[in-house]
């Protein structure tokens, strides 16, 4: 499952190509190059290796061009993000209608089915926004989290979603909550999903270029130690934001197996690269991280 954190190691860098300097020459590379290719021995007749040559040095700028990251299937790929925010909101709009439209007009459970729908819609969409927004050369294509740790990420949501269907359809009026506390569970987990997903966004905006979807193991001259503002309350507030928006959203839908499993692998995942994380940060801000993390917790269960 799916983070500066304060200083994290989460900075990346722009992943394009650099050109080589060029030499001085007193004229543009564009005439050297037209003169060169122009100046031929009187009387000869153009070979298949100048031919060749010059397809070549027509060709080179294509390679050299930076704009190529922009491409169609490249890493930052415009028509990719493009076509990824479209169907994105298309998912947000039919799951918001629809839960709308269960709620108001029918008495049926099966509203969780879009409500989940416009929660992984928002989510996945704010995940890239907010690294465009306030991280922008780590921006790609990849930043929407679509496929990330996959396939175990789209089995976990697959097996929800299968959840809720099958226990709302066959056993409609189950009380799967002790003491007929199922509505008041639901809107508490609907609370921790919106709690989850703005803790998340906000830590991202705030840490800025400290941020990255991929552990640092190495300090960039972006990494700084944030412990202000959202980082004073919550060590890790993107770890913290994602571990409750993910148990929010199954305790809104009342998936027993799904909350449990979802506790069970998120918990082992973050515990393990928190500390990961925290050894790297560490070493990139000795003392003053240890006296951060003794002051702050990370208020995800079991993980101090």
């Amino acid at each position: 499952m799916p983070e500066p954190k304060r200083a994290t190691l989460h900075s990346s860098e722009l992943n394009g190509q650099t050109q080589s300097p060029r030499r001085a020459t007193g004229r543009s590379s564009t005439s050297s190059t037209s003169s060169q290719r122009n100046r031929r021995p009187i009387g000869r007749t153009n070979s298949s290796e100048d031919s060749k040559a010059d397809a070549q040095d027509d060709s080179a700028p294509a390679y050299n061009n930076p704009d190529r990251l922009y491409y169609p299937r490249q890493p930052k790929s415009l028509a990719g993000i493009a076509v990824r925010s479209f169907c994105l909101g298309i998912a947000l709009t039919i799951g918001v209608s629809s839960t709308l439209y269960i709620l108001l007009f029918t008495s049926s459970p099966l509203w969780r089915l879009p409500f989940f729908l416009a929660s992984l819609s928002t989510f996945h969409f704010l995940e890239f926004w907010t690294t465009a927004a306030y991280n922008t050369r780590a921006a790609e294509v990849s930043s929407f989290l679509l496929t990330a740790n996959w396939p175990g990420y789209a089995i976990a949501h697959s097996f929800a979603t299968l959840e809720c269907l099958v226990t709302n359809v066959f056993w409609p009026d189950a009380q799967w909550a002790p003491f007929h506390l199922g509505k008041i569970i639901c809107l508490a987990g609907f609370a921790l999903t919106v709690i989850g997903q703005t803790v998340r966004t906000v830590a991202m905006c705030q840490a800025g270029p400290s941020f990255n979807h991929l552990v640092q193991h190495q300090r960039n001259a972006e990494h700084v130690l944030v412990t202000s503002g959202i980082y004073a309350r919550f060590r890790h507030p993107s770890y913290f934001g994602f571990f409750w928006w993910a148990l929010g959203t199954q305790l809104t839908m009342g998936n027993v197996i799904s909350f449990m499993g979802y506790a069970a692998v998120l918990w082992k995942f973050f515990s393990g690269r928190i500390r990961v994380e925290e050894e790297a940060l560490v070493r990139f801000f000795g003392g003053e991280y240890e006296a951060y993390r003794k002051r702050v917790g990370t208020k995800i269960p079991f993980v101090p």
